[in-house]
């Protein structure tokens, strides 16, 4: 799947490619943590050490759909699974080696956190949101699985267009399930994420329908101005139908391969967030649990689950 010039981009854009097809990589927020800078909102959110997080993907190079607002080098990626298949266990294993060396240059930081540093090479969740859609990976059950046996948590985030896989899922529950809700229509659903798979929409409806069936789950919104941010009561509609345990509502960030889609003038400000999840909160009567400002996101709650993920969860 992953030919020596897409290799030599991701390692250039500092991804540890593991195996044949995923990759780790770590986030500003791990970074920032380990220096006493602040946690992710994550963290704030739902309790995960931001230190003790590992992001990863087990599919780097496929994804059906082509986001504008998406940071990563979209142009090059397959729409379908190519090639062989690494095992879960190889998987984490080799993520978790990666990630070490990836963290290898804070010990010579004197500013580090030491016992932070020493416990990051440990993680205890692994975020499957690195990069691409991970519903592609014929075995991510398994790795939810392995994940789970080895005593760590797990964030899925999918874009929604393979319903069928979020079938298998539900027999092998991720600690929180995510699905991204990109426009408030099909109409505005195929300018911004221009779809590599047919029927694309319709797919998305049906993995929020299938969304109840998780133990945790949330409805993600990414929002951009002059795209998506528009029409919330469309949205609300949507989102009344699926009846997530939360909703994450962020803005787009004008990072990476995105800057030559989009212009700083698409990102909303986090007023802007704010504002927008107030008007479909209008239609929905959750309630505003939480917000960032540094990362522009607000999460609404139904109430039905406690914020806070328990060690073990």
């Amino acid at each position: 799947m992953l030919s020596n010039a897409k290799r030599e981009i991701l390692e250039h854009q500092h991804y540890k490619i593991v195996g044949k097809h995923s990759a780790v990589k770590t986030c500003l927020w791990c970074r920032k943590a380990l220096r006493n800078e602040g946690v992710c909102y994550k963290s704030q959110f739902y309790g995960i050490k931001s230190w003790r997080c590992l992001q990863m993907s087990p599919v780097i190079t496929a994804c059906n759909l082509r986001c504008i607002w998406c940071w990563r080098a979209v142009e090059f990626t397959e729409n379908k699974w190519i090639g062989p298949v690494d095992s879960p266990s190889s998987i984490v294993d080799g993520c978790i080696e990666k990630n070490k060396a990836l963290l290898a240059g804070f010990g010579g930081y004197a500013l580090v956190n030491r016992k932070r540093l020493q416990e990051a090479a440990q993680p205890l969740h692994f975020a499957i949101s690195l990069v691409a859609e991970p519903c592609i990976y014929p075995k991510l059950p398994e790795l939810i699985e392995e994940i789970r046996d080895r005593k760590m948590t797990t964030f899925v985030v999918t874009n929604g267009t393979m319903p069928e896989m979020l079938k298998k899922l539900v027999k092998h529950q991720p600690t929180q399930m995510y699905v991204t809700l990109p426009a408030p229509n099909e109409e505005i659903f195929i300018k911004s994420c221009r779809p590599a798979v047919h029927n694309g929409w319709q797919k998305i409806q049906r993995s929020l329908s299938l969304l109840h069936n998780f133990e945790r789950n949330v409805v993600r919104l990414t929002l951009v101005k002059d795209y998506n941010l528009c029409n919330a009561g469309e949205y609300a509609k949507i989102l009344s139908k699926a009846a997530p345990d939360f909703i994450e509502l962020k803005a787009y960030m004008h990072v990476g391969l995105s800057r030559q889609r989009l212009k700083i003038e698409n990102m909303p400000l986090h007023s802007e967030v704010r504002a927008f999840a107030e008007k479909i909160n209008n239609h929905l009567n959750y309630t505003i649990a939480g917000e960032s400002k540094e990362s522009r996101v607000v999460l609404l709650s139904s109430g039905k689950k406690k914020l806070k993920i328990k060690k073990g969860d």
